[in-house]
């Protein structure tokens, strides 16, 4: 995937430790897979806590990826927390929704469900550059 990406010519992020946090066990593996194979290193959490809990244990975080639906926080709720006290940590919203909701966070990308590999890169690439 990373090759053909590359034939492309798209841009391509550099190694990236990116938090991945989505609820669904199926989704997150999936999207782990496809972060490790473009070279990224990948941080799981199953819930918007638990990314908190990451976050403030630490843990060297370059770039958030997050799914919007969840129970108890939404992606742009996280992402507000986030920014609360990480302010400048880039995140990407990924949701089948066409729009996210009206509280969303300045410079809050967003990710369209269902996403390939190439997409997913870009939108860590744009997420990054914007720092």
């Amino acid at each position: 995937m990373a090759d053909a990406m590359a034939e492309r010519g798209a841009p391509r992020a550099s190694p990236c430790r990116v938090l991945l946090v989505d609820d669904d066990a199926l989704t997150s593996m999936s999207t782990s897979d496809v972060l490790a194979d473009l070279g990224h290193q990948v941080v799981e959490a199953r819930s918007a806590r638990r990314a908190l809990e990451i976050l403030r244990e630490g843990t060297p975080i370059d770039v958030v990826v997050t799914d919007q639906a969840m129970p108890g926080m939404t992606g742009t709720q996280l992402a507000a927390e986030i920014r609360a006290s990480w302010p400048d940590l880039p995140i990407i919203v990924a949701t089948g929704y066409s729009q996210l909701p009206a509280e969303r966070a300045p410079r809050l990308l967003h990710l369209m469900k269902p996403y390939l590999g190439p997409d997913l890169d870009a939108a860590i690439v744009t997420a990054v550059q914007q720092r």
